[in-house]
């Protein structure tokens, strides 16, 4: 443990305790200020002790792949957890589910899926970020959403306590779930059909390339920015009004893709953040349709 703890009063742990940590390196978007504190916990067991010693006062934040995140400059105060430790990425199967740690990256499962012939698994190849914050946000794509394929969430409580949660208990609807922001998901329960492997690897290819020929890649961006409104594709309304030719500071929408949002390497979170707000404001008034986030804003300006 950093020594450094002992200002803070953060209880001793196994893991790692980083100050002022850049958060724009935890990031697609690049962009946002420090976390006053970082905890990248040992294993399950340091995180329960983390959660019952520490002060009830001190705020505590989960970061997962940072794919729909924008942190603004300010940063974000108290502790920020990130289960980065190999501990929280581990993969096993059984009885025709896959379960994988919540810190499991989704692309980096795409050997396992397409090696083992896991059917129904393919669409999280094309979803960035980790397994735990695809099933907060009830993440989707090619017609599949992870409400679709769960079967049960493993989740740590405020108070160290471990409960499992079904699929129905989990809430979902679009892109969302009412899994508490302060539950921490352990582990991820996936249900699938054994099909011939090469059939999946080319599900995963074709939705590769689907991928590369319609979305923009190789830009800092965070995937889609606005939820589609029920009826309406939120790219179209997007055109429709405008907001793709906007520009605030180095942050536009993308050329390729008017609802992937593109920082150029000069984009503060200011500029990112103005930009939605620009393009909110436009659809209503012009197109008289709301249009929702679909990344997450946190943090202080």
């Amino acid at each position: 443990m950093n020594t450094s703890a002992n200002i803070y009063n953060l209880p001793k742990v196994r893991g790692v305790y980083k100050f002022a940590e850049p958060l724009k390196n935890y990031t697609w978007l690049n962009v946002g200020g420090p976390a006053e504190v970082m905890y990248f916990p040992e294993d399950e067991e340091d995180l329960r002790s983390f959660l019952r010693q520490k002060s009830e006062d001190l705020p505590v934040f989960i970061i997962g792949g940072g794919s729909n995140l924008l942190v603004r400059d300010g940063g974000i105060s108290g502790v920020v957890i990130k289960l980065g430790n190999k501990n929280f990425a581990r993969q096993r199967i059984e009885n025709n589910t896959l379960y994988c740690g919540a810190g499991s990256v989704n692309f980096i499962l795409k050997k396992m899926i397409e090696k083992n012939g896991l059917g129904g698994l393919e669409f999280l190849c094309s979803i960035p970020g980790t397994i735990g914050g695809a099933v907060r946000g009830n993440a989707g794509c090619f017609g599949s959403d992870m409400a679709t394929v769960l079967t049960a969430v493993r989740v740590m409580l405020p108070s160290g306590e471990v409960r499992n949660l079904n699929n129905e208990e989990c809430g979902f609807s679009y892109r969302h779930s009412d899994i508490p922001a302060d539950w921490i998901i352990l582990e991820v329960g996936l249900k699938f059909a054994y099909e011939r492997s090469e059939e999946v690897a080319a599900k995963i290819a074709q939705n590769a390339e689907y991928r590369r020929t319609h979305q923009p890649q190789g830009i800092r961006t965070a995937g889609s920015t606005f939820k589609n409104p029920e009826g309406y594709a939120a790219w179209k309304l997007i055109k429709q009004c405008g907001g793709d030719k906007m520009v605030y500071g180095g942050a536009r929408m993308s050329e390729q893709h008017c609802n992937f949002l593109h920082n150029d390497g000069t984009a503060t979170a200011a500029d990112i953040e103005k930009l939605c707000h620009a393009i909110e404001q436009e659809a209503a008034a012009k197109c008289e349709v709301p249009l929702e986030l679909e990344i997450k804003i946190v943090g202080q300006e």
